[in-house]
């Protein structure tokens, strides 16, 4: 018997005649393959010349190896993606320190400055203790306002940069959380996501008093600039609160304080209303200041025996100075009241 073969996908054309019925491939890469083989009768002499048969088929396939598998692939893209998050998160943290040390440099260049501002001040204020009266507030609240800026401004740029980190850490973390595979350590996700929480309410909060501090700065400025001029639309409650406060700490932090009871009584239908704020704020000012002089000089003659307000009892009295501000609205207009406890005006100057 005598053989001819081809194996499709592998070889290009027939094989030369064989007589051995045995063949062997190797080195065939994964695919599909058509093994066709022929064969005729080589006998006696009066046989010779038989034609070939027809061709006999054998198809099959050649499996890939292990590392060249669909899911081989998939480890690898999983590997890929493990890698390329490590490297993220390696010069993410280079960048969150980076900015951190940067911060903390910043801190210690606004601590410097603070410092300095500090002692200008402390010298501003043993020239103005020598003086009975400020020559001027608008020249006070001025130089305190500009002194207050910048650490106002850190406080807030510190805490905003902050909140971001933070939001930008527990981000982080419920990615890592979502991709990587279980871990044989067991780490307490909940706790440092509660703690990042935490330290986050924190800087909303500084950051939240920061810019009313900031707030009531600009305020400042603005009643010593003497400002436009011009009406607008403004939370009446809220500048009268602001600047009650105000006065009632300015007092507190003057020559001979006193304790005072501060009590607000806003009508919350009051809403924005126009005026000009430079004006109006003196105005309160005025009203406070003039309240505390009053009840500074009633606290005086409750310290001293034999008047008349410890005469009544016969033995020392006690005296809370308090002052009371409110707001209501009466037949569309706002009428806004101070009241303190004070001995009164004199009934010779209340035509004035």
């Amino acid at each position: 018997m005598e053989y001819r073969y081809i194996l499709e996908g592998y070889n290009k054309s027939w094989s030369p005649v064989i007589k051995n019925s045995l063949t062997t491939f190797g080195n065939i890469s994964e695919g599909d393959y058509v093994f066709k083989v022929i064969a005729r009768y080589t006998g006696p002499a009066e046989a010779e010349g038989t034609e070939w048969s027809e061709e006999a088929v054998y198809r099959f396939s050649v499996l890939p190896p292990w590392h060249r598998t669909w899911w081989a692939y998939l480890i690898y893209l999983i590997i890929f993606l493990v890698a390329v998050r490590r490297i993220y998160v390696y010069q993410r943290s280079r960048t969150i320190r980076k900015e951190r040390d940067r911060i903390q440099q910043k801190e210690l260049d606004q601590a410097k400055e603070i410092e300095k501002a500090y002692l200008d001040l402390k010298v501003t204020q043993d020239q103005l203790v020598q003086q009975e009266k400020l020559a001027s507030l608008g020249q006070l609240t001025a130089g305190i306002a500009h002194e207050i800026k910048n650490p106002l401004n850190f406080v807030n740029n510190f805490s905003e940069v902050s909140i971001e980190m933070i939001e930008e850490a527990l981000e982080e973390i419920k990615k890592n959380r979502e991709l990587r595979p279980a871990s044989p350590v067991d780490i307490d996700e909940t706790l440092v996501d509660e703690i990042l929480e935490d330290i986050k309410s924190n800087l909303e909060r500084i950051h939240q008093h920061g810019s009313r501090a900031n707030s009531i700065v600009t305020s400042m400025l603005q009643h010593s600039r003497g400002g436009s001029g011009t009406m607008e639309p403004t939370d009446l409650n809220a500048l009268v609160k602001e600047y009650v406060n105000l006065c009632f700490h300015g007092m507190r932090a003057g020559k001979n304080p006193i304790n005072v009871d501060i009590v607000l009584d806003f009508d919350p239908a009051i809403k924005e209303v126009p005026l000009i704020q430079e004006d109006f704020t003196r105005v309160v000012i005025n009203l406070c200041n003039n309240a505390f002089d009053a009840m500074r000089e009633k606290v005086k003659l409750y310290q001293v025996p034999g008047t008349k307000y410890q005469e009544k009892t016969g033995k020392e009295v006690n005296y809370l100075p308090k002052l009371t501000v409110s707001t209501n609205v009466e037949k569309g207009q706002v009428r806004i009241t101070f009241e303190d406890n004070g001995p009164g005006i004199p009934e010779y100057i209340k035509d004035k």
